[in-house]
């Protein structure tokens, strides 16, 4: 009898647990969880942008002869020449006026990624391919297309104008329309076809770069770059 309560005596008392064990193990669950609500956020703003995109309004007239046939910028090469990207548009911009869809060509771009004034290297293409200088308008003050949306909006308001035809690049065209939505003039957006066709590579490349801009307009610069026209 002495014996068993001796080993008794000799038994450990157990350890009570540490307080701060469970918070040890729950570390490595919290990070796991805001990892995963990080990953989530980024793919609903990605959806956002992608479904922004895909209903951005496009039109919102069925006329088919505007005030203005817009062609917004795109820079200069190092040589004050245009890239395909600014010939597909320019080309664009003068087929649509020899098919008499307007009567003047308006083309919007600043000074932007070099000392050449975008609007002006466009006009001089587009009279080089025979549009009369009386029938070209430039705004060349738009650094970003928020700016080409206002610009062209005052310029047209100036001029008692009321319509215009948009032109640009395929991938840009639904971010363009978004902005452009947002002020009182009747516009159809026109896609410029490429110099070359497009590979899927360059196409898919374009198209998410675009998403990304979309994304920083919804989020920031739709508020944060205001424009009153």
């Amino acid at each position: 009898m002495a014996t068993t309560r001796a080993m008794r005596r000799q038994v450990p008392a157990r350890r009570p647990p540490h307080r701060y064990a469970r918070s040890r193990r729950s570390g490595p669950r919290w990070r796991r969880r805001g990892v995963l609500l990080v990953v989530a956020l980024l793919i609903a703003v990605v959806a956002w942008a992608s479904l922004a995109r895909h209903f951005a309004p496009m039109a919102n007239t069925a006329r088919t002869h505007f005030d203005a046939i817009v062609v917004l910028g795109s820079p200069a090469d190092a040589d004050g020449n245009l890239t395909p990207n600014g010939l597909a548009r320019v080309s664009e911009g003068v087929a649509e006026y020899e098919r008499g869809v307007s009567p003047r060509i308006l083309f919007t771009g600043g000074a932007v990624s070099n000392q050449f004034v975008e609007s002006e290297v466009m006009a001089r293409a587009a009279e080089a391919q025979g549009i009369p200088a009386s029938a070209i308008v430039e705004e060349s003050h738009a650094k970003d297309t928020i700016q080409n949306a206002c610009y062209v909006a005052r310029t047209l308001q100036t001029h008692g104008w009321t319509s215009a035809e948009v032109i640009s690049g395929e991938s840009h065209l639904p971010r363009a329309a978004l902005i452009f939505s947002r002020y009182s003039m009747q516009y159809r957006m026109h896609a410029a076809p490429p110099m070359a066709p497009a590979t899927p590579a360059g196409r898919q490349e374009a198209n998410g770069l675009e998403t990304l801009k979309t994304i920083y307009y919804l989020i920031y610069s739709s508020w944060a770059e205001p424009c009153a026209a």
